[in-house]
């Protein structure tokens, strides 16, 4: 059954759609107004990073996360994220902004990165320990590189329709499986489309001497047809993978979970140096190839709903995919909050075209094909003769674009007449490379004389004088006060409740079954 058939099938039952979930998980660096990051702490007015469910922190101090609830609309969720950011900037010390862009600001050495730091609990030092474990492995300069993370699911009743008109017999968890392989193997699509980050501060790559950029000008370096340096080998990612011989298999829900419980039990001698402990103070978790799952970069995971004091991939082993995280979107530094609404209904269209379309195994072949296509776009996605492998043949990346937007129209219709109008006109970037983020950030770069700092650093300041001016939504900024009083009270509590030794909290969690 084609997707076009798929489609005519699910027509009756569209309306299901609007039980779909969604949600945001916005970073950004606290910067000063010199440009660098802040070195203050996690501010007060902002509660508790270990437990507050709205604003905490990511690898650094300085490495905010906006996070929204799953929440029905595109239009619900930026409004939630809207008036968080809002607060932000009214609770953020005058000297201190919000860096709305992916790629840091001037970075001054990894001295000057201080690592997230979540109180005296064994559960706040895991999380802080596992960050001194991502310094070490990979530096700390690659881990304050931002982004935002898209949370989606759909209705439990589409989906059981899907799975009872779909001519295989699958249940939730396989559908759900299979269109995380369609997001790896057509994944390229959200950083050509989205990607925002073709160029980065001189300083971001002070000492890094295997790159293929090219000086802009004194202060920046870019690459000319580059999409997403942040999905390029320059961003995070597990660099030994594949001599590690840690690859994410989603093949299947049981062979995904298998995959990395393999990499998180399979000690590394090259982080054997690192040692666990020195002078009885932890430098990482442990010293196998991933200390915990969340070392594993990707693209795209499915999620469980967490269970307080279990391992993720044991609540996903046990009740199955709650949700799919696509983590490959940069933040847009034209827009106030990096992402708009047209671009989540694109997003919903993707995630169902990725259900609907057919999606065999991923072979060791297809899986070195994606890796290739990935790259190619993330260094060179506007090149016009820019070829991409598809089903073993090389093809032309307008070309293919082509083909998935035909279908990716077909699935808009199943939302409804406005998002067949968002989605053809955000396609239009497969023809004319030139309307994509990134060659804007280049253009407007170019236009008015600015490295990327000074260019982003324009934006900086404009959206903080923009938000501080905005009216205040008083019972979000209330709700929002509330969540910081009882973040910092539940982590008092945590904190007070421990009753044994952080090397025995430790082995506990990774030892339980």
């Amino acid at each position: 059954m084609n997707i076009d058939q798929k489609i005519q099938l699910l027509k009756p039952h569209a309306k299901l759609l609007s039980g779909n979930l969604m949600g945001i998980e916005k970073e950004g660096l606290r910067v000063s107004r010199k440009g660098g990051l802040s070195q203050a702490p996690h501010p007060s007015a902002l509660g508790c990073a270990l437990t507050h469910p709205n604003i905490t922190t990511d690898f650094s101090e300085s490495l905010l996360e906006l996070v929204t609830p799953p929440l029905p609309t595109a239009q619900s969720v930026l409004n939630f994220l809207k008036d968080t950011q809002h607060y932000l900037y009214c609770r953020l010390p005058k000297d201190q902004s919000f860096w709305p862009a992916s790629m840091p600001c001037v970075i001054r050495g990894k001295t000057y990165i201080p690592i997230a730091q979540y109180g005296s609990s064994n559960r706040g030092k895991m999380k802080t320990v596992y960050r001194q474990g991502l310094a070490n492995r990979y530096g700390s300069v690659m881990q304050v590189i931002a982004g935002i993370h898209f949370n989606y699911s759909f209705a439990d009743k589409f989906i059981q329709k899907y799975c009872e008109l779909s001519e295989k017999d699958q249940n939730k968890d396989e559908a759900y499986m299979a269109m995380t392989r369609n997001v790896v193997r057509y994944g390229w699509i959200v950083p050509y489309l989205f990607g925002a980050s073709p160029a980065v501060c001189k300083s971001f790559l002070k000492g890094y001497h295997q790159h293929s950029l090219v000086e802009f000008n004194d202060s920046t370096l870019y690459e000319p047809y580059a999409t997403s340096l942040r999905m390029g080998d320059i961003g995070y990612q597990n660099l030994r993978e594949d001599e590690a011989g840690v690859k994410a298999n989603y093949n299947s829900l049981s062979h995904y979970v298998h995959s990395l419980k393999l990499g998180m039990t399979t000690p590394c001698s090259d982080y054997e140096k690192f040692e666990v402990k020195v002078n009885s103070e932890y430098q990482q978790l442990n010293a196998n190839t991933l200390q915990i799952e969340n070392e594993y970069y990707a693209s795209v995971r499915p999620k469980p709903l967490l269970e307080p004091g279990r391992k993720p991939l044991d609540s996903l082993s046990d009740k199955g995919i709650a949700y799919i995280e696509l983590r490959s979107l940069d933040i847009n530094p034209a827009l106030s909050m990096g992402i708009d609404e047209q671009q989540i209904h694109f997003l919903e269209v993707f995630l169902l075209f990725c259900l609907l379309k057919d999606s065999p195994a991923i072979s060791t072949r297809e899986q070195f094909e994606i890796d290739n296509n990935d790259q190619l776009v993330a260094h060179e996605g506007r090149r016009p003769d820019l070829l991409l492998k598809h089903q073993t043949k090389e093809i032309s990346i307008a070309k293919l674009g082509a083909q998935i937007s035909a279908d990716l129209a077909s699935c808009a219709t199943l939302f409804g007449a406005s998002y067949v109008q968002e989605v053809g006109a955000i396609v239009k970037r497969f023809d004319d490379p030139e309307l994509t983020p990134s060659a804007q950030v280049l253009s407007k770069m170019k236009e008015q004389g600015q490295g990327f700092f000074d260019h982003i650093n324009t934006y900086a300041k404009q959206y903080r004088q923009d938000f501080l001016s905005n009216e205040v939504n008083q019972m979000h900024f209330d709700y929002l006060d509330e969540q910081a009083r009882a973040s910092c009270k539940q982590q008092r509590e945590i904190e007070d409740s421990d009753t044994m030794s952080f090397d025995q909290y430790l082995a506990q969690y990774f030892n339980q079954v």
